[in-house]
C-alpha cells in the first residue's frame, strides 16, 4: 500500500511538472491565435484609468516620458533603461496605433545602441519596471535618474496629476534590474 501511493505522488509531481513546462515555448509553434510578441511591442493604444486616459501598449502597460529626454533622442541608458525599459521595435517593424492612439503622432527615434524606440509626439517611450501588472501606474511623477516620468495622455502631453489617494515617492522600487 505505501508503495502504491509513494508511486502515485511521483507520478502526480510528474504530470504537474510537464504540464508547467508546456507553456515555457518559444512561441514559434505557430498554433496560436494570439498577437505576436513583437507586433504588440511597439503597439500603443489607450486606455482609461484613475489619471483619466492614458497611453499603454500592446499589453496594456503604463507608457511614461522622460523629461530629461532631448527632442526624439533618449538620455535614458544603462541602469535607467534596466529601471525604464524602453519600447522597441525591433527589425524594420514600426510602430502600431491601436485603439485611441493618434497614428500621425508615433514615430521612432534612435538609441545609442542602434535600437529603434517608439515616440509618440516627440517623446521616447518606456515601460517602468515597478508596474506589476497592466494598468499600474506606480511611475507617475517619479524623479529618478535626474528628472521627473509621467504618463502621457492621447495628445502626447503628460500628465502631471497623482492618483487619487496616492503620494508620490521618490525612491524607486526595488526591482530585479528587469526582465
Amino acid at each position: 500500500m505505501r508503495n502504491t501511493t509513494w508511486t502515485a505522488v511521483c507520478a502526480a509531481a510528474a504530470v504537474l511538472w510537464a504540464a508547467g513546462l508546456s507553456g515555457c515555448s518559444d512561441g514559434d509553434g505557430g498554433g496560436s491565435s494570439s498577437p505576436s510578441p513583437t507586433k504588440k511591442e511597439g503597439t500603443v493604444q489607450v486606455r482609461s484609468s484613475d489619471l483619466g486616459r492614458i497611453l499603454v501598449d500592446g499589453t496594456g502597460r503604463t507608457l511614461y516620458l522622460f523629461e530629461a529626454d532631448k527632442s526624439s533622442r533618449s538620455t535614458c541608458e544603462g541602469g535607467c533603461a534596466q529601471a525604464w525599459p524602453p519600447v522597441v521595435v525591433k527589425g524594420k517593424a514600426e510602430p502600431e496605433a491601436g485603439a485611441g492612439a493618434r497614428s500621425e503622432l508615433l514615430g521612432t527615434g534612435e538609441r545609442e545602441g542602434g535600437e529603434r524606440q517608439v515616440t509618440y509626439d516627440g517623446h521616447p517611450l518606456y515601460r517602468y519596471a515597478g508596474d506589476e501588472k497592466p494598468g499600474d501606474t506606480e511611475g507617475q511623477g517619479l524623479d529618478q535618474f535626474g528628472a521627473e516620468w509621467f504618463v502621457l495622455d492621447p495628445s502626447g502631453k503628460k500628465i502631471t496629476r497623482e492618483e487619487k489617494g496616492k503620494k508620490p515617492s521618490k525612491k524607486p522600487k526595488q526591482t530585479d534590474g528587469g526582465y
